[in-house]
């Protein structure tokens, strides 16, 4: 059993690469981040599909948060300040607030500065061509 929480994130987009590094910079949080693209998903008990849809906190246990609730742990693991604004994102209606401007995001990201093609919603990945 692992014993620091995972947080799976989309490795191919710039966006979310530069996110990670900068929570990893700012929060210092206790977890390891990975991208989905190099995981053993299988060993962490989620999909390809779910892992290309949200970033991913899986905890020691096995238990998997995604999206927002993926940054409030994220948060929580945080040094300083920052648990509070975790914890408080666990709680509707924050929590609610949160996962709308998580999708809103997400569903976005090929718009927002540091993103790829590989942010676009139209683009296949390479596994996923068939020639």
């Amino acid at each position: 059993m692992r014993s620091r929480p995972v947080l799976v994130y989309d490795g191919d987009c710039g966006f979310c690469s530069v996110s990670v590094a900068c929570a990893e910079r700012l929060l210092r949080p206790r977890c390891t981040a990975t991208p989905w693209q190099f995981a053993d998903l299988g060993a962490l008990g989620v999909t390809r599909e779910r892992a290309e849809h949200e970033a991913l906190w899986v905890t020691p246990t096995g238990a998997v948060h995604g999206g927002s609730q993926a940054v409030a742990k994220l948060l929580l693991s945080a040094r300083g300040g920052w648990p509070v604004l975790g914890a408080l994102l666990t709680l509707p209606p924050a929590r609610w607030a949160a996962h709308a401007v998580y999708r809103l995001v997400a569903n976005n990201r090929s718009r927002l500065p540091g993103s790829t093609a590989a942010c676009s919603p139209t683009t296949r990945r390479p596994a996923d061509r068939t020639t």
